[in-house]
């Protein structure tokens, strides 16, 4: 299987970690050999409820048997997708009332910035430097790291930057522009949360040129801060929410959320607007809608923020610079990129999953299940110290 994996599968990096999957429960993935691996990393922050939620099962089972992909998006009602998307509605700000179904976070993003462009009839989009919004061409080119998108120039136009909160930046947004593009939190910049009231100072010089304010709350959305969506902290509604990630708890969905008002402007002049073939599909909704009423109906969020307290209060160390971050999204920040690469290996060798951050090389994701139980954190964070402790003499005076 690892030959086949290596000649026939299309690789990301020259060094994948290989891990052999046989199968997943709750916090633990399963190798071939039968070694359990106590996930700390939620497949970078997918599975908000674990490995195979017996909810997600029971529903997508059921959806499965009734009927899978029947058209394409938006022509035909489907139940589970609708009702999902009354079930957001129902949990955010009036004004983010429709929803348009896609199958991936970047897709959704891809969507956002065209109704932006759309709905403004401006083109000018102004993000984040060190900002990560997806690999797509239109994506990508709001990503303000050049080493990652140079080899793939020429981009999308008439994207500026800025810096993610420097309030003297906010000038650079004029009635020149469409939409600002922002992470809630920013997340492979080592999960830097806004400070000082950035993001309503954000919001307020929108609403004064007449630009849209689109957040990006694929990784901290549903439940993993605290807050079903970490914009809920900071008193700041988006014009365009986009989402993704955990919403179907491990399933490829992705979504963009506006008033209806704006949403209806992707349907005429020219019609079809935005169209996706598979967005909506009635499995992914019922995994979503499962995951949602979980989600919402239980203790699991506000349970993130006395997880987020356990972890900070084991992981005291030397090496430990800092903890970035809000609820189960967060990040060691070691005190040099080589200890937070052995810290990431060697955790691979005793069976915990952890895993590093984009942009910022010192930092170790730990973004487990919010369905993770306090054992199994205590469990984990041992290890790591454990890790850090072996390691300590070569680097510690």
């Amino acid at each position: 299987m690892k030959d086949d994996f290596f000649t026939y599968q299309a690789q990301t990096t020259p060094h994948p970690l290989g891990l052999e999957v046989a199968h997943a429960k709750g916090s633990y993935i399963y190798d071939s050999a039968g070694n359990a691996h106590l996930d700390f990393v939620a497949g970078v922050s997918a599975c908000s409820l674990g490995h195979c939620h017996p909810k997600v099962l029971q529903a997508v089972k059921q959806q499965a048997e009734q009927y899978m992909h029947v058209m394409v998006y938006g022509e035909y009602i489907q139940g589970p997708t609708v009702e999902y998307a009354k079930l957001l509605a129902s949990h955010l700000p009036k004004k983010l009332e429709t929803t348009y179904l896609v199958n991936s976070g970047t897709e959704a993003m891809e969507g956002a910035l065209k109704l932006a462009r759309r709905y403004t009839g401006r083109s000018e989009i102004v993000a984040a430097h060190k900002a990560y919004h997806g690999n797509t061409m239109g994506s990508l080119s709001l990503m303000g790291y050049e080493e990652r998108k140079s080899a793939f120039r020429p981009l999308v136009p008439d994207i500026r930057f800025i810096e993610f909160n420097q309030e003297e930046d906010l000038e650079k947004i004029t009635v020149q522009t469409a939409a600002v593009v922002l992470e809630t939190i920013q997340g492979g910049a080592g999960f830097i949360l806004p400070k000082d009231g950035y993001l309503k100072k954000v919001r307020k010089r929108c609403d004064e040129v007449g630009a849209l304010l689109i957040l990006d709350e694929i990784q901290p959305g549903f439940g993993r801060t605290g807050k079903l969506f970490a914009f809920q902290h900071y008193d700041c509604i988006p014009d365009i929410l986009v989402i993704g990630k955990g919403m179907a708890s491990g399933l490829p969905v992705g979504a963009f959320v506006a008033s209806k008002e704006m949403m209806s402007s992707l349907q005429d002049n020219p019609k079809l607007g935005h169209i996706t073939t598979f967005g909506g599909n009635p499995v992914i909704a019922a995994a979503s809608l499962a995951t949602l009423k979980e989600l919402t109906e239980s203790q699991l969020i506000p349970e993130t923020l006395e997880k987020e307290k356990l972890i900070r209060s084991l992981l005291v160390h030397p090496l430990i610079d800092e903890i970035r971050g809000k609820g189960l999204m967060l990040a060691l920040i070691l005190n040099k990129k080589e200890v937070a690469d052995h810290l990431v290996l060697e955790a691979a060798k005793k069976g915990l999953i952890l895993f590093w951050l984009l942009f910022e090389s010192r930092a170790v994701r730990i973004s487990p299940p919010l369905t993770i139980s306090l054992k199994e954190i205590r469990l984990g964070c041992d290890q790591i110290l454990d890790i850090l402790n072996e390691y300590s003499p070569l680097t510690v005076n």
